[in-house]
């Protein structure tokens, strides 16, 4: 059984979200908008865990969240406003799974490589090293950060 079912607004924690909209039409999608506050990654990991679960994709679930979690991370060291998650199955493309994070900030994130002593720097090259593919595109007010995951089977 799925532990989280996207509602109008849904409480985890101390930490509020909204589901902005689900879908139906050329294939499956959803996104949701969090503030730009501590709370909004594990509120963001538990939805996208709870989306994969009621899409059937439980093998997907700790992956996602996990590159879901260090891009909402960066979005909060480096942005000022609300973070957009989106998940889609596209219909044509059954075995991917696409997953985005958008942020007010126009400037696109920089991979790096972290010194060995250095706490940060990693999530980029962690997006990029799980992922089949990954990258950036502008947006009206801010970017969008994106990764597609292959799905299993």
């Amino acid at each position: 059984m799925c532990p989280l079912t996207p509602r109008k607004r849904t409480c985890v924690g101390r930490v509020a979200w909204e589901v902005i909209g689900v879908i139906d039409t050329e294939g499956d999608c959803v996104e949701w908008s969090f503030p730009a506050e501590p709370g909004a990654v594990r509120g963001a990991r538990a939805v996208v865990r709870g989306q994969l679960c009621g899409w059937g994709l439980e093998s997907l679930g700790d992956l996602a969240a996990l590159l879901v979690s260090e891009l909402v991370t960066n979005s909060l060291r480096h942005a000022t406003g609300p973070i957009g998650v989106r998940l889609v199955r596209p219909a044509g493309i059954a075995a991917t799974l696409l997953v985005e994070v958008s942020d007010p900030l126009p400037d696109p994130p920089r991979e790096r490589t972290a010194r060995p002593d250095e706490e940060g720097g990693r999530g980029l090259q962690l997006v990029a090293h799980s992922s089949s593919r990954w990258g950036t595109r502008p947006a009206d007010e801010g970017k969008t950060v994106w990764f597609e995951l292959p799905v299993p089977g």
